[in-house]
């Protein structure tokens, strides 16, 4: 089977791409039912399902999992005694955030400069196209080497681990060879890149209550306790003075051997302000990387619109951590536990609840699946070796696949790469980088096949 045939067929199917792709991003699939209709869901799940039952996968079916979502799966039987390799991407997106600062509708899918525009373009609904187009590819020149599972989870972004649960209460549904996960993303646009290790996470939940109700705060305040202010305190125990994580009893010293990430480089993917610094010590590879992070995400409390001058008896906040491989997330909640509960100030009454946990993961680059992909990454992106780096973000299931199937190899491929700004307004992906990597995964299976023959 000869790269040029595949490359040609996958770049003859970028129209359609562009229209499916067009297609699932319209749908309004955030996993938060009390943002977004749950219908909107089911239908990205459904149009998911149908795509497979068109490609000829066997045993289609919505899985009903325990967090109350669905993941899609499908099986394509491969020739006789072929490898099985199981390819997952996930249908779920993140909320759109403020919808007047995206450009063009963050559910409309929007060609602009070269990328195209809409929630979930990169993250992770282009991931389950780039599957489509490397094995309709591989169909047209000649088959599929391998038996092809799919599975596209429906609540990934919401860290409820619905599709963990429902694995590990069924580990023949996933089991495989090698595993392709496509949700992350090379390194820097038109460097292929493999990710060797993701961050664990956890989201805790953290209410601060101290009085009865609000009070005046020209009567009470100066004595009575304010829950703002205890929560603003409590954290800011979180960080050390240069923004470095300080969760007591957590480790923050590692360093990441590998790939490097030029600080000029962070500064512009990550938009950072002119003149404003960067938190933390160490090389940007090993606060990426090796080292914790916690992250305030949200906070409850009056916003300044409309405010009244009050002594606020209750304020909640919404806190994550990522943890680095090494690091069992598990202990690291428990230590964050107890750094919250100690750092607590004027004895306020303190809950906390924990409402999302995933494994940190480190995959094995020496498997001969990696072999695969690096020969097939050279020849989607000629002149460009494959490179090996790290991801601060998690995918909580990569650690059940790992622990479910422990000798099966695992690698980390996607359409994620800087300029995608995920998780941010304006996220587009690369239809050039689309492209390639799904030439890259349709010779990766072809190699793949070979080496398991050989």
């Amino acid at each position: 089977m000869s790269p040029i045939p595949v490359a040609e067929t996958i770049a003859s199917l970028m129209p359609r791409a562009r229209q499916e792709l067009a297609e699932l991003v319209a749908f309004r699939s955030v996993a938060d039912f009390s943002q977004f209709p749950r219908s909107e869901s089911e239908a990205a799940a459904n149009w998911v399902a149908d795509a497979l039952r068109a490609e000829g996968f066997q045993d289609v079916a919505l899985l009903d999992t325990p967090d109350g979502t669905q993941s899609v799966y499908g099986y394509l039987p491969g020739p006789q005694g072929a490898p099985t390799v199981l390819l997952y991407a996930h249908y779920d997106v993140q909320p759109p955030l403020d919808d007047a600062a995206w450009i063009s509708p963050a559910f409309e899918l929007t060609e602009r400069d070269g990328r195209w525009y809409g929630r979930g373009a990169a993250d992770c609904k282009g991931g389950f196209i780039m599957h489509l187009l490397a094995l309709r590819a591989l169909k047209a020149d000649g088959g599929v080497p391998v038996g092809v599972k799919v599975i596209v989870e429906g609540s990934e972004e919401q860290g409820t681990g619905g599709l963990q649960q429902y694995a590990e209460a069924h580990p023949e549904l996933l089991a495989a060879d090698t595993i392709v996960i496509g949700d992350a993303g090379n390194f820097r646009l038109g460097l292929p890149t493999v990710t060797a290790t993701l961050r664990g996470m956890t989201l805790v939940k953290v209410k601060i209550d101290t009085l009865a109700g609000n009070l005046h705060s020209g009567m009470f305040g100066g004595v009575a306790p304010d829950a703002l202010a205890a929560l603003i305190r409590l954290l800011d125990s979180l960080r050390a003075a240069d923004g470095s994580t300080t969760v007591d009893g957590l480790a923050s010293d590692a360093v990441w051997e590998g790939l490097q990430y030029p600080e000029a480089d962070f500064r512009a993917d990550a938009k950072v302000l002119d003149g404003v610094g960067l938190i933390g010590e160490g090389t940007i590879a090993d606060r990426l990387w090796a080292r914790p992070a916690v992250t305030v995400l949200g906070i409850d409390c009056p916003s300044v619109s409309g405010a009244t001058p009050s002594v606020h008896a209750s304020a909640g906040a919404l806190i994550s951590l990522r943890v680095p491989p090494g690091v069992d997330t598990t202990e690291a909640i428990k230590l964050l536990q107890a750094h919250l509960v100690a750092h607590t100030p004027w004895q306020a009454r303190l809950e906390l609840e924990v409402v999302g946990q995933g494994q940190p993961f480190q995959a094995d680059t020496s498997s001969p699946a990696y072999a695969s992909m690096a020969a097939a990454m050279e020849v989607a992106y000629p002149g460009e070796e494959m490179q090996v780096s790290g991801m601060g973000g998690s995918i909580p299931l990569c650690n059940t696949l790992t622990s479910l199937y422990p000798d099966a190899e695992m690698l980390l491929i996607g359409l994620s790469e800087p300029e995608a700004q995920i998780h941010a307004v304006n996220e587009s992906v690369s239809p050039q980088e689309l492209e390639r990597l799904a030439v890259a995964e349709a010779l990766f299976l072809v190699n793949y096949a070979r080496s398991k023959r050989a």
